[in-house]
């Protein structure tokens, strides 16, 4: 009998980029160091989500709107607090954990040849790394970039939303290592509920700008095990805007296929049978 769907809830408004989420990500999965080099662009040294990093907290700078400098969090025990999201003058810090997405139509279990891909009874979408063969159709797969082969190896790997901990009750090393509640992990639906209220919250606060990604289950992935609160365009997060799986077409093809092999099959029919005739005469 299948669990009820969970997932991740990010509020980036309230990540202040610390890092525990990367760090507990890695200790629970003994997930490889994946390089210290700053990007000479910003605090960020992971740059991106990749086979050894499956935890990524982008650090993005750019004007302050409207001169502000707080953001309402949301409340934690009896009181609400408030956190500076900006920095010293006219600039302030975007920051965000991503992870992998856990698509509902998640593209790169449809095209995983092995099996190694499956989704598990929570509704994630987790990689058996002793079954995977390395053939690499899950990359590109991906609407979102977020599955890699590592180097030296050739196997995928991703985010499994710790389905051992999960298995024990737990919840991911990430959620439970984060001091602001940035990453909020539980049952899909209430999730979802808690994000909406969080959106309203922020716009009677006078950020207009605050709006959910990921959420939608009519969207082109049937929408995100992982999603998230933004202040500004995904773009800005260095997310697609519209993602779609892109196995949506697969059916479509195949028939289309389908439909070429039998006139093909016809012609050749047709070709018999009229080489027989001329040759009976």
């Amino acid at each position: 009998m299948s669990e009820e769907r969970v997932g991740f809830f990010t509020d980036t408004s309230v990540c202040i980029g610390c890092k525990a989420c990367e760090v507990a990500c890695k200790e629970w999965n003994a997930v490889p160091e994946d390089g210290l080099s700053l990007t000479a662009m910003s605090y960020d040294n992971t740059q991106a989500l990749g086979a050894s990093t499956w935890r990524h907290v982008a650090f993005i700078e750019q004007p302050r709107p409207d001169g502000r400098t707080q953001l309402p969090v949301v409340e934690g025990g009896s009181t609400a607090q408030e956190t500076p999201v900006g920095g010293d003058g006219e600039l302030r810090w975007l920051m965000s954990s991503d992870v992998c997405k856990h698509c509902t139509h998640a593209a790169c279990l449809d095209v995983c040849p092995t099996g190694s891909l499956f989704r598990t009874e929570f509704g994630t979408v987790v990689v058996q790394e002793d079954i995977c063969n390395g053939c690499g159709y899950c990359v590109p797969a991906c609407p979102y970039g977020v599955i890699e082969q590592r180097p030296h190896d050739g196997r995928a790997f991703k985010c499994t939303m710790c389905y051992d901990r999960l298995g024990a009750g737990q919840e991911p090393a990430c959620a439970k290592a984060c001091p602001t509640e940035s990453i909020q992990f539980g049952p899909l639906d209430e999730l979802r509920e808690r994000a909406a209220l969080r959106v309203d919250q922020l716009h009677e606060a006078g950020v207009p700008e605050a709006r959910l990604y990921g959420h939608n289950p009519d969207d082109g992935v049937g929408g995100d095990g992982a999603f998230f609160l933004l202040l500004d365009e995904p773009e800005v997060y260095g997310l697609p805007p519209d993602p779609v799986v892109t196995t949506r077409d697969l059916p479509a093809m195949w028939k289309h296929a389908g439909v070429a092999a039998l006139s093909l099959l016809g012609g050749v029919a047709a070709c018999f049978v009229a080489t027989a005739g001329r040759g009976r005469r």
